[in-house]
């Protein structure tokens, strides 16, 4: 190879170099260290919980125990009946998700699609519900709900929870971005408004569905407030309440690796709700114009 050829060659070479990604790089190291940061207390409540009482506060604080225990969860497990809470959470939390999904499903295709006076009105005014705080519908909520007699009782849990107004947003925002024309073939097929519904607008929002499960779930999950208010049987408390009750087992002081054991055992579920939905919850907020 001559001269002339070897320059050519360094040349080329030159030219295809591609420049060193330093945004991508800097962007990911970012958010490498956001995602450390917003570990450390996650990390930090599971080895409290796997400590022994006399570890939890010593100096200087051991992110990892020396002696690991799971004596903690023993204790949570026998300061209340865990599987009947852990039951009642699990039923209040589905039943209250399932709820939602209809309602909101039903409402939400309504608005996107439904034409009637007042329509975007009573939408707005539906909507401005969410800059209502609970604690100003929380009286009369109670005052229902007691004149009805579902005090102590499911019902009281899961009734009142089955209506959100973000539920209905969400999946009148992604039906919205669903196409006309797939209701005016179902239409000139013959079929009708609910068959049309059901069998066409449904199936295509399974992203939306699964964003608004997740969230619902979660929310039902972690609800502490409601339950605290309608419920004072030991036999119908959720995991919110039993987990408050850690901090009278021993009066006087509070046994911190119990309450991080209870939380772990709170948290556990929503985390892998959370992962099993992942893909869709990012596809929905992505697709109904919650991002951004």
């Amino acid at each position: 190879m001559t001269s002339q050829a070897r320059t050519m060659v360094r040349e080329t070479g030159r030219t295809r170099r591609k420049p060193f990604p330093w945004g991508r790089t800097l962007t990911f190291l970012a958010l490498l260290v956001g995602a450390a940061v917003m570990m450390v207390p996650f990390l930090w409540m599971l080895s409290t919980s796997l400590k022994p009482s006399t570890d939890v506060l010593t100096l200087p604080p051991r992110l990892i125990p020396r002696e690991p225990t799971l004596g903690a969860y023993g204790e949570v497990a026998a300061s209340f009946p865990i599987w009947r809470v852990l039951l009642n959470s699990v039923v209040v939390a589905v039943l209250t998700t399932l709820g939602q999904l209809v309602v909101s499903s039903m409402a939400g295709y309504a608005f996107a699609r439904f034409r009637f006076w007042g329509r975007d009105a009573l939408f707005t005014v539906f909507l401005a519900t969410l800059m209502v705080p609970f604690a100003v519908t929380m009286t009369p909520l109670f005052i229902i709900v007691k004149t009805l007699g579902w005090t102590n009782s499911y019902l009281g849990l899961i009734v009142p929870a089955m209506f959100s107004a973000f539920g209905i947003f969400l999946m009148r925002q992604f039906f919205l971005s669903l196409p006309v024309e797939l209701e005016e073939a179902a239409t000139l097929d013959g079929s009708s408004t609910f068959s049309t519904f059901w069998r066409v607008m449904l199936p295509l929002s399974g992203p939306a569905i699964a964003t608004l499960a997740v969230f619902s779930f979660m929310a039902s999950w972690n609800n502490f407030l409601w339950p605290l208010l309608i419920v004072s049987h030991q036999n119908l408390m959720t995991l919110p309440l039993a987990l408050a009750t850690l901090q009278g087992v021993y009066p006087g002081q509070t046994q911190w690796n119990l309450i991080m054991a209870g939380t772990v055992l709170t948290v556990t579920p929503m985390i892998l709700v959370f992962l099993l939905a992942q893909r869709w919850v990012v596809e929905g907020v992505t697709t109904s114009g919650l991002k951004g």
